[in-house]
This record gives C-alpha cells, structure tokens and sequence, in this order.
C-alpha cells in the first residue's frame, strides 16, 4: 500500500527541478510502486486533476477547515481516494456540514506538508510541472511501452491516468482504438514568434486563422450528435445550435475539431466572454453561435488520425463547406503574414500554421502545429496583493492591478482604476520581495488583502482584454501575467503607467 507521504515527496522533487528527465524519472519511479487500484488516484493528485473531479471544496472552506496537523504520516493514497469520494458524493440539504466533517477528517489525519499538497489538489493548485506530457513519459519508462504508443492510447481514451493503468496492469494498448462517441484528446499547437518563421519551420502548410472561441470536439454517431469541449466535458445541451449544424452535415459518422464562437453584424468575432456568456441561454430572438471546422478525425467508417492534414482537410471541406476554418495553404512566408494580418483584422486572435503532410497527435506541444499571435504588454500599477495558499501560504501572491486615470472618467482624475488580477508569472524570488515589500506601503487590509500606496510600476503581458462589468472601467485583461517589476535601475514613475483608455481601445 503507497503512502501519501511518498506521493508528496515525489511530487515536491518534481516542483523542484526544471529537468523533464529528471521529472520522468522520479514519476516513473512512483508509478512502479503503485497497485493497479492506486495508479488511477495517484496520478490524479500529481497532476492536480483528482478522479473524482471538483469536490465543492473551494478556498474559504479550507480557511475555515484547518486543524492541527498529525505529527506522524498515516494517511494511504487509498484513504485519499476515499475521502475525496465523500467529498464529492455530498449533495443537497447538509451537504456542506458534510464536506466540513469529511475534510476535517481528512485533515487531521495529514502532517503538515500533507495538509499543505491536499489543499493544492483540492484547489486545483498542485503545480509541480508534471504535464500530460511528462507523466505518459514516465509511464513508458515505467512500463516498457513506447513512447508514441503510450501516448496514442492517452489521445484515443481521452485519459492519461486511465491509460497509465492499462499500461502498468499489462494491458496491450496497440489494441486502443479510436472510438466514435468517445471524446479524444486534443492536438495542441507550439508557439512562433512570427509568422514567417512558423512557415519556415513547418514548410508547406495549412494556415488557417485562430479564432477566439471555445474549442469544440463534435462526434455524430448513428445521426446522433455530442460536443465536448476542449477538458472532454459533455456540453451538447449546452449548444443546440451547433448540434443542429452537424447533424446536417452530409455523410455517416464523424468525429469534427472545431471552434464555435460569436459573431457580430460584420463578421468580426465578438469578444471570448461573449461567446461562453452565450452557452446554454439560446432562445427564440437571440444570435447563436457561429461554429467553424479544422479538422476531421473519422468520417463513414474511416479513422484518420493518421492520414496527412491535406487529405483530412480535403474531406473535411467536402463535408462542412462553409463552415471550414478561414486559411490558406501555402510555403510562402509572405502570404502566411497576409493571413495574420486579415485574420487580426477580423478580430480573431491570430493564426495556427499546420505542416500539410502532419497527423494528428496529441500529448506535446510540438512544431507540427504552430500558432501565432501578438503578446501585448502594459505597464500597470499594483493596487493591493492577497495572501496565499497551499504552496503559497504566508506569500502575499495574486496581484490586484490598476491602469492610470488621468481624466478621471472613471474616478478621482488620475486616480488608478483596477483592471484584473494576476498570480502568474510570480517566481519565488518575486513573491519573497512582494512580501517584504508591500507591506512596508500598505494602506489599509481587508480580509486576505493587502491594500498598498499604488507607486509600484508592473509589466503585465496579456493575450487581450474583454468587456467586463465586474471593474468600474468596463473592461478586464485577458491571460494576465508578470514579466517584470518596473524598479532600481528599470524603474518607471507611475505617472508614466499606461491609461484605462489604451486599454479599453483594445475592445473590438
């Protein structure tokens, strides 16, 4: 039976190292010394995705659950398993006295560094690096397997823990299979500076525009048609519209990859949180959502996954016409940067450059499928940092941040109007100097708040920024994350932070 207290070592070891061999080795390590019943939960809690999904268990709920720490490690991964079974099994009436019971429980059976990893499991806030990527290598060196097999029964089943059983139990995974009806993990793109340098790298290829929507996986069955989305949740009562669509299609069964999103009057995309406003609300009167295709993954009895993208997108415009994705194909540098430049024209985020002879692959990020689109940065102004939790206990951590005023449209003129939060990009030496720091210029606290003299310049990158209610300047960045504190020898005055308006121009 595996303790917990081996799984926390191996994943602290994992967290501290930037060494993918160094990573697949000490999981490899784990994943030889767990019985079939435990690889499931185990890797589940690795990677931070428990078998058990989300529990009801949030932030406020552990504040309030915690008690002394046992001096001696008990707990097996199994009682684990058990306890988050509870968790998530607590429903209706009572339900949370319950979850409050079951966690306490839980809790008081855990040493100090237990109780700190269960909160981060439970938080979703594991981050030790383990990857989808590393835990299948580490399967395959655990088990024999190759590589490329482990990681094609990953894609197929839709599941890297289950597939870390099949494969560590003996089970034959070249006899996986791909399955319509049964949800694959997606292929992912790497990133490239430029356009021209995508092509470069990939040679001949399928440019095609990235649209700023939801990632949509749509199988259709014997007339019968179900979307998941890009976690492999079930959303098809969520989209009628597109079920519609695809129901329409001509020929049998297939299995699409595609984005839906929504569009205005003139075609521009509207904003991201526009489109998943839109999930499950549509209505007699209202606009739906627009959905677009890239890819085919079966059709009429075929499996394709490993036929070249020429030929998937030959067969997936004869079937879905109007609805394939915007893009050209071509080797030349030149129109790839035309094609950026319409697509960022039409509001959509950039584009993804996909070698034409590529299959389809998932589990890595490689350079068979790259995408493309301006990193935009600001410099903004830290209004006040909360305190953390789990790994980050004792840190001031998640960023309040603020842009410039300087009219005073949205307050006292050139007062600072907060514009979202951030916790990304943080290193422990910046969350150790924000610590000392802050609150040195703390104003005032509030509860898990520290509110300070907004004089610290940060730059933030963003994907982009979206409408937003929540703030008084009507909008909220997108993918916020550190790049650098403006101070010393980089020290920038606040008055020369970017304005609330240089943001709000972004708004499509």
């Amino acid at each position: 039976m595996t303790s917990l207290q081996r799984v926390v070592e191996v994943a602290d070891e994992v967290a501290a190292t930037s060494s993918k061999r160094a990573k697949v080795a000490a999981l490899a390590g784990l994943l030889r010394e767990l019985e079939p019943a435990e690889v499931v939960p185990a890797v589940g809690m690795v990677v931070g995705k428990p078998r058990q999904g989300r529990t009801g268990v949030g932030w406020r709920t552990l504040r309030s659950v915690r008690p002394d720490p046992s001096p001696t490690a008990s707990l097996s991964v199994l009682d684990v398993d058990a306890a988050l079974d509870a968790l998530a099994q607590a429903g209706g009436s009572g339900s949370a006295g319950v979850r409050t019971e079951a966690l306490h429980g839980l809790l008081g059976r855990a040493t100090a560094a237990e109780q700190d990893f269960l909160s981060r499991v439970l938080l979703g806030d594991v981050r030790t690096g383990a990857l989808d990527a590393a835990v299948l290598d580490a399967v395959a060196a655990a088990s024999g397997i190759p590589a490329p097999t482990v990681r094609r029964s990953a894609m197929l089943t839709g599941a890297v823990a289950e597939t870390a059983r099949l494969a560590l139990t003996g089970s034959d995974l070249s006899e996986v299979g791909l399955t319509v009806g049964v949800p694959v993990l997606p292929m992912l793109a790497g990133t490239a500076a430029s356009a021209s340098e995508a092509v470069s790298t990939t040679g001949e290829a399928s440019i095609e525009a990235k649209l700023d929507g939801a990632r949509l996986q749509i199988h259709r069955i014997g007339g019968e048609v179900r979307a998941y989305t890009r976690s492999l949740a079930d959303i098809t009562d969520r989209v009628p519209e597109v079920v519609a669509l695809v129901a329409s299609l001509p020929g049998g069964d297939l299995i699409l990859d595609g984005e839906t999103l929504r569009l205005g009057e003139d075609g521009r995309a509207k904003p991201f949180a526009e489109t998943m406003s839109r999930f499950g609300t549509y209505g007699e009167g209202q606009v739906g959502l627009s959905t677009f295709f890239f890819d085919l993954l079966h059709a009429d009895g075929e499996d394709l996954l490993d036929e070249p993208l020429r030929r998937r997108r030959q067969l997936l415009a004869e079937r879905v016409g109007p609805h394939l994705v915007p893009g050209e194909v071509s080797a030349d540098p030149e129109v790839a940067e035309r094609v950026l430049a319409e697509s960022l024209a039409a509001g959509h985020e950039g584009i993804v450059v996909k070698g034409v002879d590529s299959t389809y692959e998932a589990g890595r990020r490689g350079k068979r499928w790259l995408k493309v689109k301006p990193v935009l940065t600001f410099d903004l102004v830290v209004l006040g940092a909360e305190w953390g939790y789990g790994r980050r206990q004792g840190w001031l951590s998640n960023l309040h941040l603020g842009a410039r005023d300087p009219e005073g449209e949205f307050g006292p003129a050139g007062g600072f109007v907060m514009v979202g939060k951030t916790f990304k990009g943080l290193t422990d030496a910046l969350l150790r100097w924000q610590t000392e720091y802050f609150p040195t210029i703390a104003v005032r606290e509030e509860p898990g708040v520290v509110m300070v003299e907004p004089s610290t310049v940060v730059e933030i990158a963003i994907d982009g920024v979206q409408r937003s209610t929540r703030y008084p300047g009507g909008v909220a960045l997108r993918f916020a994350r550190v790049k650098r504190y403006r101070t010393g020898d980089d020290a920038k005055p606040v008055e020369e932070s970017d304005t609330i308006s240089s943001l709000r121009a972004l708004l499509r």
